[in-house]
């Protein structure tokens, strides 16, 4: 395995007959992944309270508790929501493929399942599902909150800050939901969006774009109305994507992480991360963080 992928990946496989795809255990383990083996809903269930994987492939159709009824727990529960769920089935019917999207799934295979088909299939929803972790890991350093919309522009998944802001600010996650949605159909899929609120507070949503399939990642901010949406002093003299990088940093990713996340090549990193160095007046990477975990919280609404 080389240095991309390096990072332990982790595949819960669901089948009532996990004999039969010994072919698909084997595959992914030469793919690098390392894969937990279920026989019924129940068992699967059990597993996740183990260790949470990066996917799942979920067979549809089983005796007693069903793949998409596996599929609606998982979802149920904000420790495993994130987790992306791959439906492997045998039942081409429309009906049966809108059954798992309506339960939570992101994708389906065709049984009998094709190995490349279903790699190329995991390493994307896997990969978008780990991106979307970390990024919400990493803003909540910078007093920001991220909210995922998916594709029915629901809430798919909200950081702890954005979660507490939005429940102060709405109903429900609905209305949230929908005031999001109506916010970013008014501007800029990309651009910069402010709520002003009856309180003289100010919710500022950053749309970052596509995050998976019809998802969309946004950034929230809270501030008092009028506030300048700026760095803390610390940070003032570091441009966007020096701040960005450095609060990768202070999360302790590599510069091969911070490459694959912010779209650029290690080198470019690494150049952006020798100005960190010389604006904060510090020689290493300890240092560094230990700057950016005060500097950025200081700047939460």
């Amino acid at each position: 395995m080389n240095a991309a992928n390096s990072v332990e990946r982790v595949v819960l496989l669901v089948d009532d007959m996990p004999a039969s795809l010994d072919f698909l255990v084997q595959a992914l383990d030469q793919a690098g992944y390392t894969v937990l083996v279920a026989a019924s809903g129940e068992a699967a269930l059990r597993l996740l309270d183990l260790s949470v994987p990066d996917a799942v492939l979920l067979d549809a159709v089983m005796p007693g508790m069903d793949g998409f009824e596996v599929c609606r727990r998982i979802k149920r529960d904000d420790a495993y929501a994130h987790v992306p769920v791959i439906f492997m089935t045998g039942l081409a019917e429309t009906e049966s493929v809108l059954q798992g999207f309506a339960a939570g799934g992101v994708d389906y295979v065709v049984k009998p399942l094709r190995i490349p088909e279903v790699l190329a299939r995991l390493a994307t929803h896997a990969r978008n599902a780990r991106m979307a972790r970390m990024a919400r890991e990493a803003v909540d350093i910078g007093g920001h909150g991220v909210v995922m919309l998916d594709a029915q522009g629901r809430i798919a998944w909200q950081s702890p800050r954005a979660a507490a802001w939005l429940a102060s600010l709405f109903d429900s996650a609905r209305d949230a939901a929908a005031r999001l949605q109506a916010l970013l159909a008014a501007g800029a899929a990309d651009g910069e969006h402010a709520l002003v609120l009856g309180d003289a507070r100010t919710l500022h949503i950053h749309a970052l774009g596509p995050a998976g399939i019809g998802e969309q990642m946004l950034l929230l901010s809270l501030r008092q109305a009028g506030t300048a949406t700026r760095p803390p002093p610390l940070l003032d003299h570091l441009t966007r994507r020096e701040t960005e990088v450095l609060s990768w940093i202070a999360k302790g990713k590599t510069n091969r992480d911070i490459a694959e996340i912010l779209g650029m090549s290690p080198r470019t990193v690494n150049k952006h991360l020798e100005h960190v160095f010389e604006k904060l007046g510090v020689e290493t990477r300890a240092a560094a963080a230990a700057l950016a975990t005060r500097g950025l919280d200081g700047g939460g609404g």
